[in-house]
């Protein structure tokens, strides 16, 4: 009864339109007061508790690095040397595309952006090179998506704050599927360029690709400062969030002098206001994911799967399925802090790793950020291209395929997403 009454309820707010953030926390009050001794008078200090916390100050920290480096230039120089890298071959264009936003991804930490940074350099460089709109957007919308997976990511700091899991083995975690799901994108492109007729052009010089990658250098190196300094134990993730701000104003401000006083203003108050956003999420969802605890819901569930003798692989199956059907209506952290708390204890009975699990979910979640009706980067790639929105969802079947491979071994295939964890780690 409490089960229905809960999940009847955030469902039946989320099918009237009501925010995610407050279907959470209004089917979470509801319930304990008609179903639930637990005290109301509490839950305040159990928002706070659920908020205060270390780690999660890392995400504001992320999102105005990447706010800064996103109005810049860096975008159009990391572009650049990616054109330098693999614009000769068939393809090569959206490959760069692909390359770019890969590498973006490491300095933004946000999806959204990264389409938009490459999307709006790279889409009419892509046409004018022949290829067809559909070849362009599908590519750069698709792309885009690595960067929740590629760390510094956001999603994943939602991840480990929800399971207790380290930060910095989830972003370690997240680098290998991230270059291998990147690689098959690239390698689709190459294919599918081919089959249309596309040849190999002139490569670029080592005298351009040095000057490409020099004039790239200082928008490169925070990857290699924020990354290298968290598994160097130099910092911890909150810390690289702080030193990735003071990094990223410094080469806006005054190495690539492309970000003015005046645009500060606009920078802290677009990443105050996503940083909100996700708070006020992560804020409801600790509350849900507190009545889940207090009424032993994973529990019962996790008991239910053991006794009907669910295997992993069956499991992980199920998961999947439900996290894209999820993915399609709800923003990722949302469904993170939704799910984690019911999944996970069931995941952890069944043996399966906590940091792997989290990759699976992270994965999905870039699935869920390109499928209709509520995918992000749909609508972000629609308004920087002025397709509509079923042009867009067309255009990227053929990568979301690339992706739904990579999903399919990422899952199955515990190694690439644990080998690097255990390596540093000694995991």
């Amino acid at each position: 009864m409490v089960i229905a009454s809960l999940f009847g309820l955030l469902f039946g707010l989320m099918l009237f339109g009501v925010p995610v953030a407050v279907a959470l926390g209004a089917s979470t009050i509801i319930t304990t007061y008609f179903f639930s001794d637990i005290n109301l008078m509490g839950i305040p200090s159990e928002i706070f508790d659920g908020l205060n916390k270390y780690t999660l100050m890392a995400i504001p920290m992320f999102i105005l690095a990447g706010s800064f480096l996103s109005r810049g230039s860096s975008a159009t120089r990391i572009i650049e040397f990616a054109k330098t890298l693999v614009g000769h071959l068939p393809g090569g264009l959206p490959m760069a595309a692909i390359l770019a936003a890969i590498i973006f991804a490491a300095v933004s930490g946000s999806s959204p952006a990264t389409v938009a940074a490459i999307g709006s350099v790279m889409y009419g460089a892509i046409k004018q090179a022949g290829y067809s709109e559909q070849f362009a957007i599908g590519t750069i919308a698709t792309s885009g998506s690595l960067g929740i997976l590629i760390p510094p990511s956001i999603v994943f700091i939602v991840f480990g704050v929800t399971a207790d899991e380290s930060i910095g083995k989830l972003f370690m975690a997240g680098i290998v599927p991230g270059l291998l799901i990147g690689g098959m994108m690239m390698i689709a492109t190459y294919f599918l360029a081919k089959k249309s007729g596309f040849k190999a052009t002139q490569r670029a010089s080592f005298k351009e690709q040095f000057v490409a990658f020099k004039n790239a250098f200082w928008a490169l190196m925070i990857i290699v400062i924020v990354i290298g300094g968290i598994y160097g134990g130099i910092f911890t993730p909150t810390e690289a969030g702080a030193f990735s701000v003071m990094y990223a104003f410094f080469v806006s401000f005054f190495i690539y002098r492309d970000t003015k006083i005046k645009d500060l203003y606009s920078i802290l108050l677009d990443s105050a206001t996503t940083s909100a956003m996700i708070f006020f999420i992560i804020a409801n969802a600790m509350l849900f994911a507190h009545f889940l605890t207090d009424e032993q819901i994973p529990q019962h569930i996790t008991q239910i799967i053991m006794d009907a003798e669910v295997g992993p692989l069956t499991f992980l199956l199920i998961v999947n399925i439900l996290l894209l059907i999820m993915g399609q209506f709800m923003e990722p952290s949302s469904v993170i802090m939704i799910t984690v708390p019911l999944l996970l204890p069931i995941a952890i009975a069944l043996g399966i790793d906590p940091i792997h699990f989290g990759v699976i979910m992270v994965v999905n979640m870039e699935i869920g950020m390109i499928t209709p009706p509520v995918g992000l980067n749909l609508f972000v790639a629609s308004s920087i291209t002025g397709l509509s929105l079923k042009q867009v969802v067309v255009a990227s079947l053929p990568m979301t395929l690339v992706l739904l491979f990579g999903l399919l071994l990422v899952t199955y295939l515990p190694f690439i997403s644990l080998w690097l964890p255990n390596l540093m780690f000694g995991y």
